[in-house]
Order: C-alpha cells, then sequence, then structure tokens
C-alpha cells in the first residue's frame, strides 16, 4: 500500500499564503495536485480563522482531504512542565478535524510523567525542531522511556540544523516514527536552507528508505513556480513511489 501524502500549508512560503488569502485557497490546490490531506499550521491562522476552524474543517473536507494540526509550541515548557496550553491545542485540532497534533519536545525532563495524549481521536505528536530540545541526544531518551507515548514525527531535514546526523537518527528512532516530514537542506551562510528534491542529492532517498514506509509523508520543502498544482503533484508522486 502506498503512503498517504500530505501538503505542509508552509511549503507554498509564508508570502505566497497570505497573497492567496490564506491556507484555506490552498486547499483546491492540493486537492487537484492529488495529494491525501493537509497540514494546517496555527502560526499561519489569523486570529478571525482560528475562531472559524469548523468552518476550515467543512472546506478540507470539501475537498475530501485529511487534516493535520501543527502548533508551534512544545509538549513541555521551561521548567519541565507540562504545557498548560496542551489541552487547547487538542481542542482547535478537533475542532479543525485533525487526525493529529503537531508539537515539538521542549524541556522533558527524564523521570516526567506524560498525560493521556490520545484523546476524543487526536492524536499527539512529537517532531524534531531546529533547537537543542531536538538534538538527537534530546530526543531520543523521551521515546525509549515512553515507548507508548506519543509517536514521532520525523523530520529529515531538522537534525542538520541540530548538527545531529540524519541516518544516525533514523536508525535510532525509525520505530517510533508514525509521520515523516520530507525535507531537503543545503548549507546557507552560518545555518542551513531547505530546498527542493530536484534540486537535491539522492541523500533524501536513502534516508526515506530507512523510515516506515507505511505512514504519511508530509512536504514540507518548497513548492514554488508559475503553476502551483503542476509542482505540487510532481513531488505527490514522487513520494507515493519512491
Amino acid at each position: 500500500m502506498k503512503p498517504e501524502i500530505i501538503v505542509v500549508t508552509a511549503a507554498f512560503g509564508h508570502q505566497k499564503v497570505t497573497e492567496l488569502g490564506g491556507q484555506r485557497a490552498l486547499l483546491p490546490i492540493i486537492a487537484e495536485a492529488g495529494a491525501d490531506g493537509v497540514e494546517i499550521r496555527r502560526e499561519l491562522l489569523s486570529q478571525a480563522e482560528l475562531q472559524s476552524l469548523p468552518q476550515l474543517a467543512e472546506a478540507i473536507a470539501e475537498q475530501r482531504l485529511c487534516a493535520c494540526y501543527s502548533a508551534p509550541d512544545a509538549l513541555f515548557t521551561a521548567d519541565g512542565a507540562v504545557n498548560p496550553l496542551l489541552e487547547q491545542y487538542v481542542q482547535e485540532a478537533e475542532q479543525l478535524g485533525a487526525r493529529l497534533l503537531k508539537l515539538s519536545l521542549g524541556h522533558y525532563r527524564a523521570g516526567t510523567d506524560i498525560p493521556a495524549l490520545a484523546t476524543r481521536g487526536v492524536k499527539v505528536v512529537v517532531e524534531n525542531d531546529q533547537t537543542d530540545c531536538g538534538k538527537l541526544s534530546a530526543i531520543a531518551p523521551f521515546f525509549t522511556e515512553h515507548p507508548d507515548a506519543p509517536a514521532m514525527t520525523f523530520d529529515m531535514g531538522n537534525w542538520l540544523w541540530t548538527g545531529d546526523d540524519p541516518l544516525a537518527a533514523a536508525h535510532r528512532l525509525a520505530r517510533y516514527v508514525s509521520y515523516i516530514h520530507v525535507k531537503a537542506a543545503i548549507p546557507h551562510k552560518e545555518s542551513w536552507r531547505a530546498i527542493a528534491l530536484d534540486e537535491a542529492d539522492d541523500g533524501w532517498r536513502k534516508l526515506l528508505n530507512l523510515l516506515p514506509g507505511n505512514v504519511p509523508r508530509g512536504i514540507e520543502f518548497p513548492l514554488q513556480g508559475d503553476d502551483l498544482v503542476a509542482v505540487t503533484r510532481h513531488y505527490v508522486d514522487l513520494l507515493r513511489e519512491v
């Protein structure tokens, strides 16, 4: 069975999302490109849009897409406590009809109890982000100590920002992965810059093949061009076949 392909709205760029009128305007593009779902980014929603998530859910359903929801926040706060906004984010994900809520790990402390997160059909998944909290040495113990904890969103590119070896991370964490953010990157000034897969070497293929082949794959690299449907369809088809 071929994996589901999810298009992350941020892949189109903040400026393009704004220019087109918001994430809702991207839904027909994503659907026409043949994707299975969309990842809605909380940071790209206006306050008015946050108050009308059920209407956005209806628009997603009309395009026959599934929904994922990403909040730019962490599961654990700086003092090691469970984020007090977690319940709010779960409620927003429910209103959106999302199957999962993606957060970063944050400042997890060994031995910390975690809440029951598989609530009301919204699955909380933890992503390796580009901070020290997303380093392999920080995030691996969380999954080792809590094998029944939230599953992992494996961002293929973020390991470069944290100075880790993506292949080593895949070997260590593949068993916990339930969602993949596909991303390639190249050095840029003092950091890294995400690039489209056609502009990258074949390293992303090797990395992707180390990860579960039956979990959704999210497009989080730049989708740019005069014909966004054609560009998106190209990568949707590519990622289904790899």
